[in-house]
């Protein structure tokens, strides 16, 4: 059974809100996930320069010294 022209002019022009709708509502959920996404700062880690007396350095190095004796 063929329609009349008119009868698919009127089918399609009444499928059309239908369409808008969902274009829509897909675009939506693009949308409310796209303002979900958080902006991640970097920051450079924040470093402390220590300086160590000479005494505090040899002191250390002969507990590293006496402990490898030790253990051999």
């Amino acid at each position: 059974m063929y329609y009349s022209e008119t009868k698919v002019i009127m089918g399609g022009l009444a499928h059309v809100p239908i369409l808008i709708f969902i274009v829509n509502f897909i675009k939506g959920k693009f949308e409310s996930l796209a303002l979900k996404v958080v902006e991640v700062k970097t920051e450079k880690p924040k470093v402390k320069v220590v300086e160590l007396k000479e005494e505090e350095v040899k002191s250390e190095e002969l507990i590293a010294n006496e402990f490898k004796e030790e253990a051999e």
